[in-house]
């Protein structure tokens, strides 16, 4: 955190008022069923974005990337338009989506921004910034919304300026997350419960290096399909339909349809019932059920590849029972999650290294994770010099205060 701190120095010859981290996340069970009005189970993770922010009373904000040491530079009076600089975007949209909401002063600030989680990995590391910024901005300009209202706009700013049709999962996870726990969202009502997973598991998601070409496309295709879905059984969403609702009214849909709602259907009802097996701290539950999803996206839903199915194959050789694996993610390629007793990383570690390269031709990436708090401001003496210490805090406080 120093870093970013001494980054901001460097950048705007000033102290940053507040630091605050926003982390990435990764999703255990529950894939495509956000859209649907589904359930999902992601956890943060302890590879973040980190903003540092301080207010400059020039009526611009002035915002330095540290991991591209690029600048970038708009006014706070007005709308921000876009950027050609693609990281600057994920900055202005959240400035947009405040100044969108009134809450914007036109004081002006100025910003650091960088961060560890993987990019491109499906770690949502674009969610992490922009959560991450929203926090910070709260903070500077003394808005009082909750998380839930933090992940809403995070989600409104990538909606509507970054021109991404996204889910609100990946903001929630970061808004919301508590160490040692998975968060089970209800992605109609937004309500959100923590559900501990048993404290020797860790988190380890393998990144395949499959190069994602399709997956837009099918994105969007696989949406309509669902809606296609839906409309037939005269629901809002596939969320509304059980499996024996299902059977009994699909006669007249169309098979690749009827194969992607079953797929919804039968993976909402998964995600609660992995939720309540790691309540029970149930491993071979929690095995059965990742193991049938997975089999669900490959076969139903049709999003898996093969490169990724191999990279399941030999974690499950690992686990067992005593853990789980499944891609995670949009599909076509990506990442896969699992959920592993420490004592067995090393083994799985060694049996991805002998036989993913023989197979696929590729080499996998991999991270080891545990569930982590979700955004917060950083208390000073993590990143203040020393010298600043025992008086940095009131400073800063009063800096903030003035804008108010």
């Amino acid at each position: 955190m120093n870093t970013l701190a001494a980054s901001f120095r460097q950048a705007f010859r000033s102290e940053p008022a507040l630091l605050v981290r926003a982390p990435g996340r990764v999703n255990l069970i529950g894939e495509h069923t956000d859209y649907n009005d589904g359930f999902v189970l992601p956890c943060a993770i302890d590879f973040a974005a980190t903003v540092a922010v301080a207010p400059n009373g020039l009526g611009r904000f002035r915002v330095y990337a540290a991991d591209y040491a690029a600048h970038d530079e708009f006014p706070a009076t007005q709308l921000p338009a876009h950027s050609p600089q693609t990281w600057a975007n994920y900055v202005r949209a959240v400035v947009w989506a405040f100044a969108q909401r009134g809450l914007l002063p036109p004081h002006g600030a100025d910003m650091a921004v960088g961060g560890n989680v993987p990019q491109g990995a499906g770690l949502s590391s674009s969610a992490a910034l922009q959560v991450g910024v929203a926090k910070a901005l709260q903070t500077l300009y003394g808005w009082d919304g909750d998380a839930t209202a933090l992940a809403q706009l995070a989600q409104a700013a990538e909606n509507g300026f970054v021109g991404c049709r996204c889910g609100i999962m990946d903001q929630l996870a970061s808004a919301r997350g508590r160490a040692g726990h998975a968060l089970l969202i209800d992605c109609r009502s937004l309500e959100t419960e923590a559900v501990p997973l048993p404290q020797d598991w860790r988190v380890m998601i393998v990144h395949s290096n499959v190069q994602r070409g399709l997956v837009g496309s099918e994105y969007n295709l696989r949406r309509q399909q669902c809606e296609t879905a839906a409309r037939h059984f005269g629901v809002a969403a596939l969320r509304d339909l059980d499996e024996a609702a299902f059977e009994a009214g699909k006669r007249g849909l169309d098979a690749t349809v009827a194969r992607r709602a079953r797929y919804i259907i039968r993976e909402n009802r998964r995600t609660l019932d992995a939720a309540e097996a790691l309540r029970r701290n149930d491993a071979a539950a929690v095995s059965r059920l990742m193991a049938q999803s997975h089999a669900g996206m490959r076969d139903e839903f049709e999003i898996t590849h093969p490169a990724v199915d191999t990279l399941v194959a030999l974690l499950n050789d690992v686990a067992g029972t005593h853990g789980g694996a499944r891609m995670t993610g949009g599909g076509f390629g990506g990442c896969v999650v699992a959920l592993l007793p420490q004592a067995l990383l090393a083994e799985a570690r060694q049996h991805l290294a002998a036989h993913y390269h023989a197979r696929t031709g590729l080499r996998e990436q991999i991270f080891v994770c545990t569930p982590q708090n979700g955004a917060a401001v950083l208390p000073p003496e993590s990143w203040q010099t020393p010298e600043q210490n025992g008086n940095g805090a009131a400073t800063n406080t009063n800096r903030i205060k003035e804008l108010r």
